[in-house]
């Protein structure tokens, strides 16, 4: 049955050898949304993301990916997600025409070279085109990475931490770019650590914590787990990151 859902994850588990890393996550994430996992660094926000794009198995549960299940149809996963990680995948000896190019060839694009102009001109890197990678900013660098992870039109577009090491304004540079990315259509599966990168992006956004989701919903479902405002002389609405922090307070007080 067609399904609203590009993700469905049900009792994922996760070792390394003795330390427990999942213990049992669920959430859905709907087609064309940006959904954001957000955790502190260790949470397990990575380890999700490897196994649902097939680079790593569960211990145990399940989870669908464009309605394809991960463990029984990985070829049929990968080909209709692409994956951009912490770290731009560009090759800096070429240039930036040229890491599109040799992408599009191993996706077996029948028009290697226009794919490659069409997405230079989409993401703003057409003057620096014949430019070495190795000679662009990190904004730059990570818009070639999200240009080369578009190749072959993927329906579900995985960013584990985008921003991570960049300043301020190429931070900005690519939320609008992953905004556009769902306007167009596509699924945004977002991790990050940055509390705002939530606020601002997400239409929904789940919190992993000590390998569990402790809270699922949107921004709006969210401020309602936060304590009434006190009302003194304006009324404070709460921020994500006094949400997060609440949350999480609440959690370890509990065991």
């Amino acid at each position: 049955m067609p399904t609203s859902h590009s993700i469905q994850v049900k009792g994922l588990h996760k070792s390394y050898k003795e330390h427990q890393v999942l213990k049992g996550v669920d959430f859905e994430v709907e087609k064309g949304s940006i959904f954001a996992l957000l955790g502190s660094n260790g949470a397990g926000k990575t380890t999700v993301v490897k196994i649902l794009t097939t680079l790593l198995k569960q211990d145990a549960g399940t989870a669908t990916v464009n309605g394809f299940d991960i463990a029984s149809k990985p070829d049929h996963v990968r080909q209709s997600i692409s994956l951009t990680g912490q770290f731009a995948a560009v090759d800096e000896i070429l240039t930036g025409r040229e890491n599109l190019v040799l992408i599009a060839k191993l996706r077996h694009l029948k028009q290697p070279r226009q794919a490659a102009d069409d997405l230079l001109k989409r993401f703003g890197l057409t003057d620096a085109a014949d430019r070495k990678a190795s000679s662009y900013s990190g904004g730059m660098r990570r818009r070639l990475d999200i240009a080369m992870s578009l190749l072959g039109n993927p329906d579900i577009i995985f960013l584990d931490e985008p921003t991570t090491g960049l300043d301020p304004e190429a931070r900005i540079e690519t939320w609008k770019i992953v905004k556009e990315l769902a306007e167009g259509g596509k699924t945004v599966f977002l991790t990050t650590q940055y509390l705002e990168e939530a606020e601002q992006l997400a239409d929904r956004i789940a919190i992993l914590h000590e390998g569990r989701i402790i809270a699922n919903g949107t921004l709006s479902e969210l401020k309602k787990l936060f304590p009434p405002a006190k009302v003194e002389y304006v009324e404070k609405q709460p921020s994500l990151e006094d949400i997060f922090l609440t949350i999480i307070g609440h959690k370890r007080g509990d065991q």
